[in-house]
């Protein structure tokens, strides 16, 4: 367990990232108020676990944890947000109709956009906001999710060949 001595240090490394720790809990639960109390446990975990910390990327060390915390409870709550159906379409085909970054350019609405994103499983979602949202590289996200760069693309495929699907599908036939 972190000593007071470790606090200074601890408000300088891991506290700047709340934000991001909150944007990435708050996609993976699809919930405001439960990633509220995700991010606080990941937060008390984080300083309880702080003296493990060498330094470095403090924001990946706490985004690693957050996730941690919210496939945790996302196992225990929502198991039926972590399966992923093979879609032939999906995995299967190249589409024709542009991608989402373009359709985004296009007009659609925020509100559209966000019920394609709380569409997608919860490791496509993870994956999305990391990198679109968070910019993080391949790596970076790699390494808070746990898995090999090969992967990390993978996700990131499926994810938008989704959400492209999702988006070009007339309004109120999303996929």
């Amino acid at each position: 367990m972190a000593n007071t001595l470790d606090l200074g240090r601890f408000e300088q490394a891991i506290l700047p990232h709340l934000d991001a720790a909150h944007n990435l809990a708050r996609w993976l639960v699809r919930g405001a108020s439960d990633a509220e109390d995700l991010v606080q446990e990941a937060s008390l975990r984080a300083w309880r676990g702080f003296g493990t910390f060498r330094g470095g990327d403090g924001r990946g060390w706490l985004l690693a944890i957050v996730r941690n915390t919210c496939f945790t409870w996302l196992r225990k709550n929502r198991r039926q947000d972590l399966a992923d159906e093979f879609d032939e379409d999906i995995h299967s085909s190249e589409s024709a109709t542009p991608d989402p970054e373009r359709q985004l350019f296009e007009g659609l609405d925020s509100r559209r956009v966000q019920q394609a994103l709380e569409g997608l499983p919860a490791e496509f979602r993870e994956a999305i906001v990391l990198r679109e949202l968070e910019g993080m590289s391949y790596k970076e996200i790699g390494d808070i999710a746990g898995v090999p760069i090969g992967t990390v693309m993978s996700r990131l495929a499926r994810a938008r060949k989704r959400l492209q699907k999702s988006l070009a599908a007339p309004i109120g036939k999303e996929a």
